[in-house]
C-alpha cells in the first residue's frame, strides 16, 4: 500500500543477496592440475638426479670432478679462505632458535594475511623437507664404483638446502602475489648462498644440492595444489588486465639487474678464491635455484591461498534484514 508516494509503507520484502564474483568454473581445477604436474615433473627430476649421480659411474665421476677433494666420510672441503665463512653461514642457519623464529614468522604472516591454514601447511612443508631428506640419505645406497674422487658415503639430498628452499617457498604460501615476486630473487639468492656454503665446507656434493632444491620444490607444489583444492583459485592481486605491463617489466628489469650483478661482482670474486670445479658447481647450483624458484613463483602468481576456518556467510542475508522498516 502506498500513500501519495511510490515508496512502500510497512515491511519491505528482502531482495536476493548481491551476487559475489566467483572465479571461472575450471580455474581451481586447472591450477591444481598444473601444480600436480609440476610436482610430478620435479619428482621425476629428483629420481633421475639420484639415479644418475648416486648410482652411475659418470654421475659419481662428475661429482668428483666438480669437488675433487673427497675425504674419508664423504667430505669435500675446499682449500679456500671461504671455508670459515661457509661454516659460519651453515652454523647460523642450523641454529634451532633461528629456525624456530623463521617458522614463527611464517605463522605470523599467515595470521596477519588471513592465511593461517597456509602458514601451518608451510611449517609442515619445512619439517617434511628435513624428514624426507634424512630418510632418503638413509635409504639410498651409494655403490663403490672404484672412482678415486668418490666415496660410498651417501649425502643425497642436502637437508640444509631442502630446508632453506622449503622455508623460502613457505613464505610464498602466506604472502600476497605482489610480495611473492619481490621476495623470490633475494630469497633464491639466500638459498644459493646456503647451497654454496655446503659445498665449500665439504658437507655436500653438487648433486646433493640439486636434490635438496628439487625436494623443496616438489613439496611446495604438492602443498600449493592441496591449498588450491581447498579454497579455489582467485586472482586478487592483479588488476582486470592481469597486472600492469610496466610493473611486470620493472620486476623483470630488477631480476635481470640482480643476475648481472651476480655475474659481474660475485663470480670474479669466487673465481679468485675457489678452484674451477667448485666455481662451476656454485654457479650451476645458483642458476638452477633461481630458475626453479622463479618457475614455481610464476606458477602460483594468481593463486590465493586464503582458506577460511569456518563457513563463509558473507553472501547470506542477515536475519535482521527481514525486520527492517523502510
Amino acid at each position: 500500500m502506498t500513500i501519495g508516494s511510490s515508496y512502500p509503507v510497512g515491511r519491505s520484502t528482502p531482495g536476493p543477496p548481491p551476487a559475489r564474483p566467483r572465479p571461472p568454473a575450471g580455474a581451481a581445477v586447472t591450477s591444481g592440475l598444473r601444480l600436480l604436474a609440476a610436482a610430478l615433473g620435479g619428482l621425476l627430476a629428483l629420481a633421475l638426479t639420484a639415479a644418475v649421480f648416486v648410482r652411475t659411474y659418470p654421475g659419481q665421476w662428475l661429482d668428483g670432478l666438480l669437488l675433487p677433494r673427497a675425504e674419508r666420510g664423504g667430505g669435500y672441503e675446499q682449500q679456500t679462505v671461504l671455508v670459515g665463512p661457509a661454516k659460519a653461514v651453515l652454523a647460523g642457519f642450523g641454529s634451532p632458535s633461528l629456525l624456530v623464529a623463521l617458522l614463527g614468522a611464517v605463522l605470523l604472516v599467515g595470521v596477519l594475511r588471513r592465511r593461517l591454514v597456509a602458514g601451518v601447511v608451510g611449517v609442515g612443508m619445512v619439517v617434511g623437507a628435513v624428514v624426507a631428506a634424512g630418510a632418503l640419505k638413509s635409504a639410498l645406497p651409494r655403490p663403490d664404483l672404484q672412482i678415486e674422487s668418490s666415496t660410498t658415503h651417501n649425502s643425497f639430498p642436502s637437508g640444509h638446502v631442502a630446508a632453506a628452499t622449503a622455508l623460502l617457498l613457505a613464505f610464498m604460501l602466506v604472502l600476497p602475489g605482489w610480495a611473492r615476486r619481490f621476495l623470490a630473487v633475494p630469497g633464491a639468492a639466500g638459498v644459493s648462498v646456503i647451497a654454496s656454503a655446503t659445498m665449500i665446507a665439504g658437507w655436500h656434493r653438487f648433486s646433493d644440492v640439486l636434490g635438496g632444491v628439487l625436494l623443496g620444490v616438489v613439496l611446495f607444489c604438492l602443498a600449493a595444489a592441496a591449498l588450491t583444492g581447498l579454497r579455489g583459485d582467485r586472482d586478487v592481486d592483479a588488476g582486470p588486465d592481469g597486472g600492469s605491463l610496466w610493473r611486470r617489466l620493472g620486476e623483470m628489469a630488477v631480476s635481470l639487474a640482480a643476475l648481472v650483478w651476480a655475474l659481474v661482482v660475485v663470480v670474479p670474486s669466487l673465481a679468485a678464491s675457489v678452484q674451477r670445479g667448485a666455481l662451476v658447481a656454485i654457479v650451476a647450483a645458483g642458476a638452477t635455484t633461481m630458475f626453479l624458484v622463479g618457475s614455481v613463483v610464476f606458477l602460483v602468481r594468481s593463486a590465493d591461498f586464503v582458506v577460511p576456518l569456518r563457513a563463509d556467510r558473507a553472501g547470506r542475508p542477515s536475519p535482521t534484514d527481514h525486520q527492517k522498516i523502510s
